[in-house]
């Protein structure tokens, strides 16, 4: 394709985010995508997060070639979902591994290309294939994009400082890296319980009382101890909120109301 003047365009574009949603065991990552815009499931083998839950469903993909039958069949056919949600993408590691050993006829990850980590490398080219066929149900479609992952506590050596446990995407880190630098938005699922101290009577002792009862919050921004983060207004959301679509999205609908106010102001004042 070739280029001339008349492709450029100007002004903000809102595409629907690409979202990454990472969190802990049995916080409700798979509620929060169920409540999104007329969600469709994409469940992988071994995964239970829509158990119970009233939601639009494929079938589980037994492998990564049946996963992309399943995105292309919403590219091809007409259908009025809004969101697909993958859950998840730390299940659906193990079948792209599974999808390169059976390209190079060897019976573990580790052995293909003869080790040295090439076999990780060659899944990189799985993961970007479903990258490009969920970009197309966004840019063709106009679907928000949800890919669930799990999270492990790792050890994190600081080259300025002492080292810290943090949490961190569960799949290799290569692919790691390459879906969090696809994500528009990532975030980051947690409980939180926050004690109350309370003077306990004729001794002066305290006793600890649970304000929150571990509710699940969500985090939009990036610490030392998890994930977060996001582009344009995707990275102005409140770094706290409750774990819950519709704060999700209001959160972004106020952010990019307030981008493009300073858009204009900064406009007005140019002109």
């Amino acid at each position: 394709m070739s280029f001339s003047l008349a492709n450029i365009t100007q002004g903000a574009i809102y595409r629907p985010p690409r979202i990454v949603l990472l969190g802990v065991p049995k916080v409700g990552k798979s509620t929060f995508g169920a409540n999104s815009d007329r969600p469709i499931f994409l469940p992988i083998k071994g995964e239970e997060g829509i158990d119970g839950l009233n939601v639009a469903s494929f079938p589980p993909s037994q492998t990564f070639a049946d996963l992309m039958s399943a995105i292309l069949s919403l590219y091809r056919d007409e259908h009025n979902f809004g969101t697909v949600v993958i859950d998840s993408a730390s299940a659906l590691e193990p079948l792209i591994w599974d999808a390169v050993c059976e390209k190079h006829k060897v019976s573990t990850i580790d052995k293909v290309l003869k080790g040295y980590s090439k076999g990780y490398n060659e899944a990189l080219y799985l993961w970007r294939q479903l990258t490009e066929g969920l970009d197309a149900l966004r840019n063709q479609k106009n679907m928000t994009i949800i890919l669930i992952g799990h999270v492990k506590v790792k050890l994190f050596n600081d080259p300025n400082g002492e080292s810290y446990d943090r949490y961190q995407f569960n799949i290799n880190d290569k692919a790691a890296d390459s879906l969090l630098w696809w994500a528009d938005s990532i975030l980051f699922a947690n409980k939180k319980t926050v004690v109350r101290k309370e003077d306990g009577g004729f001794k002066d002792t305290k006793k600890g009382l649970d304000v929150t009862g571990g509710k699940s919050f969500l985090y939009t921004q990036y610490r030392p101890a998890h994930p977060g983060g996001g582009r344009d207004a995707y990275g102005h959301l409140p770094y706290e909120m409750e774990l819950s679509w519709n704060a999700y999205i209001t959160a972004v609908g106020t952010a990019i109301q307030q981008e493009q106010t300073v858009v204009q102001d900064y406009t007005t004042r140019k002109v």
